[in-house]
């Protein structure tokens, strides 16, 4: 089964996200549980998780078809003692709040070592970060999202994920996902048919699908390698429709959450639909 949906809005209250998700015919959603660009946020209610769990079960909305993604301000590997403890309770709190709400899963971006440490060092903190988050919640599993290769972001390449994973302890609550735009930029050149069969091995023989928990969908406003975060519409950029296509014809990519971040709110509902045209 394919759980495609998109990152909608969370605006007015969490249990809008189920009715907006519904709406543009998707079968899964991603959301913010918070604000994404504030630390802190009031601590949710028991009426506040009350209607969203009623809005998941109205729309037939399961954990396993939701991914939630934490603040942008969190960074596990910040070479920053100060800004280091901040991202780390911040995190805490965000994997509280999932839990709170039923959700299973909480993706994150893995962090930035900002030219002051080394890669490894960031690594490291990174995974000693999850593992504190893990060590103090239950129920969520940790969700690396890998990056474009922008600035000083760790997580570009597979063998970082990889890395961080290793020195996970709990590894039952720690996986992936693996945003095409995102890979694309860092090098990854998923644009044909040839090309996204060997980053896919490349992936299983490096990190594993056992660890995929997720995936963004969005194509790329710039060439491979770019290392730009810049997401186009479906079939619009760089990547082309190719790798969608081989997404939704590959049961490795079945039954988690397959979540657009395209750039065009209002043609949505036209893209979920294309893309469950290729599954036939």
């Amino acid at each position: 089964m394919k759980y495609l949906g998109a990152h909608v809005s969370a605006s007015g209250g969490l249990h809008n996200a189920p009715e907006n998700a519904h709406e543009i015919g998707a079968n899964a959603f991603a959301l913010f549980t918070k604000n994404q660009r504030q630390w802190v946020a009031k601590p949710l209610t028991e009426s506040e998780i009350a209607q969203f769990k009623e809005a998941c079960a109205k729309y037939g909305y399961t954990a396993s078809q939701i991914l939630p993604h934490d603040s942008y301000l969190i960074n596990l590997g910040s070479p920053n003692e100060e800004g280091l403890q901040k991202s780390r309770g911040a995190f805490i709190e965000e994997m509280k709040r999932c839990a709170d709400l039923g959700l299973d899963r909480l993706n994150f971006h893995p962090g930035s070592h900002l030219k002051e440490i080394s890669v490894d060092e960031c690594i490291r903190r990174v995974a000693e970060s999850i593992n504190i988050a893990l060590d103090k919640t239950s129920g969520v599993t940790a969700v690396i999202e890998n990056t474009a290769g922008q600035g000083s972001n760790i997580g570009f390449a597979f063998e970082h994920l990889a890395a961080i994973i290793d020195k996970v302890e709990d590894k039952s609550r720690v996986g992936v996902c693996i945003d095409t735009c995102h890979a694309f930029a860092a090098g990854y050149d998923l644009s044909t048919e040839l090309g996204f069969t060997q980053v896919f091995d490349e992936f299983e023989r490096i990190i594993g699908f056992n660890y995929l928990r997720g995936m963004h969908l969005n194509d790329a406003m710039k060439a491979v390698g770019s290392k730009v975060d810049r997401h186009s519409s479906l079939g619009e950029g760089m990547l082309g429709i190719i790798p969608f296509q081989m997404i939704m014809k590959d049961s490795r990519f079945n039954n988690i959450p397959l979540i657009m971040e395209t750039p065009n709110p209002d043609i949505w509902k036209e893209e979920l639909e294309m893309l469950r045209g290729f599954i036939n």
